[in-house]
């Protein structure tokens, strides 16, 4: 199959997909399909995962960007190629073009991850860093390609990268025959058009259903417009995979025609589908690929079942890992933050510390505030930072404090 670009905008059809498995026989994995336990329990039927955190490069992207660059001409490939990525992409585009013997160059943002970019540079692609935001960074790009004829490879806006992504949808139908649901995170539509399109033309009984993040919602005012719009303002969230401000034309047509609802997501309920996919999954997985579950969190009584949550990525960077977890961990109680009021005399701290021991509550932090003007000659302010077992446990530890007289200010 080769589209090159004879046809940047023509409707795709089944054949395109079912030609772009074929061309990624070798390439990309058939991923994992992993039941959930407990969100099959929450939602009260089947729930499985599609790994496709586990695809080499760590994402989808890999698919679509081998799709779109074999199917360039060899005037083309001797051109080389261009993209703009702050990862996932970027990433699909270097090993793509390796796998083919096609030079690629990728602009990242200057703050982009270093395990990112460090991956980016051993798949092969020649990086550059430029521009503090992504929309600085694809118009260096987009100069480049201008300058020196290199071919632009849109992460998401070209029929080619949608056949790839389809054919995640390819493999759902195979691995779960009973499907009844599929949720798929959503940033410019690249993934769920594919998706849609694959599944609705095999089972249109199928729903298929899209997840942003709140603070780059672009897909629901769109699809109230009949037309892609652009997000007012800068997006705003964690899920840096799918922070997109607005929809690809191409992708936008077929989400219109075959997906069946858009829903979004906080950034509290994808710090907590994050921790859950770790520690009850055992699956590493970035905030986008883990939009999925925080749907499935944030209202399990909403789907048909069986449901498959498409984790479409799981390249973290070990620093924001770590702040998300915290995060998660906050919004699913296991944190807790106390300012107490108690006497400032010998063994007090010692003796609030072992209330807190029979609460078996753990102590992370603790200070002492002795200098506000609020305070009393002989009264000091503690400040603590708990790690609990749950909501439930925070009220117990709470309650075993005021118990023993002390007075919680916040």
């Amino acid at each position: 199959m080769s589209f090159g670009t004879s046809r940047p905008t023509h409707p795709l059809i089944l054949d395109d997909i079912r030609g772009a498995r074929k061309m990624l026989s070798g390439v990309a994995r058939m991923t994992a399909m992993e039941g959930s336990r407990y969100l099959t329990q929450l939602v009260g039927s089947p729930v499985h995962f599609k790994c496709e955190n586990l695809q080499r490069t760590g994402s989808f992207k890999l698919r679509g960007a081998y799709v779109r660059i074999a199917g360039l001409s060899p005037e083309e490939r001797a051109a080389g190629v261009v993209a703009a990525s702050a990862g996932n992409h970027a990433q699909g585009v270097a090993l793509a073009s390796t796998l083919l013997g096609v030079r690629s160059t990728v602009f990242m943002p200057v703050g982009a991850p270093l395990p990112k970019v460090a991956a980016t540079r051993d798949y092969g692609a020649d990086v550059r860093l430029h521009g503090q935001v992504v929309d600085e960074t694809l118009a260096a790009a987009q100069e480049y390609a201008r300058d020196t004829g290199a071919v632009f490879i849109h992460p998401f806006d070209h029929p080619d990268i949608i056949a790839g992504q389809g054919t995640v949808g390819l493999e759902i139908l195979e691995q779960c025959p009973e499907v009844r649901t599929i949720l798929v995170g959503v940033g410019g539509g690249g993934l769920i058009a594919g998706v849609a399109l694959a599944v609705k033309t095999v089972r249109p009984d199928v729903q298929v259903i899209g997840v942003q993040a709140e603070g780059a919602a672009a897909y629901p005012p769109s699809l109230d417009a009949g037309r892609p719009v652009t997000v007012a303002g800068t997006p705003q969230t964690m899920a840096d995979g799918i922070k997109v401000g607005r929809p690809g034309d191409v992708p936008f047509q077929l989400v219109r025609e075959l997906v069946d609802e858009v829903r979004t997501v906080s950034e509290d309920e994808l710090a907590s589908a994050l921790l859950l996919c770790l520690e009850r999954a055992k699956l590493v997985v970035e905030p986008a690929g883990a939009s999925p579950v925080a749907a499935l969190l944030s209202d399990p009584g909403a789907f048909r079942g069986p449901v498959v949550a498409v984790l479409s990525g799981g390249n973290v960077d070990p620093v924001l890992m770590q702040r998300i977890l915290r995060h998660g961990m906050s919004a699913a109680g296991r944190y807790l933050s106390l300012r107490l009021r108690v006497t400032d005399r010998p063994g007090a701290l010692a003796t609030m510390l072992q209330v807190l021991s029979v609460a078996d509550a753990n102590v992370l932090d603790v200070s002492h505030v002795r200098t506000d003007p609020r305070l009393g000659l002989a009264e000091a302010d503690v400040e603590l930072h708990l790690e609990t077992k749950g909501p439930v446990h925070c009220t117990e530890v709470a309650t075993a404090l005021r118990e023993a007289g002390y007075t919680i200010l916040g």
